[in-house]
């Protein structure tokens, strides 16, 4: 007979699996790293606690040990790129999914942003969490989030200017020599 730790973390992957994965691709950007997050978190998480947890607590654990997971590896990629002689960007391939334009230039945006602004932009608008339960499911103060929330958003709104700017043909666009090209 399984175990009652087993009957939950089956419900969790049936009903709650691909918002996990959601979740976790907002947050790292990538399909496969977000599979490999949500498993890790999985595995973590049940490695850990047993029993005496439903579906829903469950899966505030899960979600907790991706963000942590996910701010793990960055601070590693990080270190890592702080060290190492020779930077190679990192040349992402669209793998054919099936997302809009509009939610792969989001994505898009989402990458510039630090570890920590995207983890804070993901909880607070993605998952609808108030300052409180980001700081808390972070680690970090209260003050700390609205820090980095604004700073994003502040990158963000000036991304999206950029963009209408460079792509519009609206009256100030300047060709290559300097003046207002029409």
């Amino acid at each position: 007979m399984a175990a009652h730790w087993e009957h939950v973390v089956t419900r969790l992957v049936a009903e709650r699996g691909p918002a996990l994965t959601r979740y976790a691709a907002l947050l790292c950007g990538d399909d496969e790293e977000a599979r490999d997050l949500v498993q890790d978190a999985l595995a973590a998480t049940f490695g850990r606690l047993r029993n005496g947890f439903e579906v829903e607590q469950a899966e505030a654990y899960v979600r907790r040990a991706i963000a942590n997971r996910f701010l793990d590896r960055a601070r590693r990629r990080q270190r890592w790129q702080r060290i190492r002689p020779l930077v190679v960007p990192h040349e992402r391939l669209d793998s054919g999914s099936t997302r809009t334009g509009a939610h792969l230039d989001m994505a898009a945006r989402l990458e510039r942003l630090s570890p920590r602004e995207r983890a804070c932009i993901v909880l607070r608008y993605y998952e609808d969490r108030s300052v409180d339960e980001t700081a808390r499911e972070l680690g970090i103060a209260p003050g700390s989030v609205k820090r980095y929330v604004s700073d994003a958003m502040g990158k963000l709104r000036t991304q999206l200017a950029d963009e209408e700017s460079g792509s519009g043909g609206g009256p100030h666009r300047r060709d290559a020599s300097g003046r207002e090209a029409r």
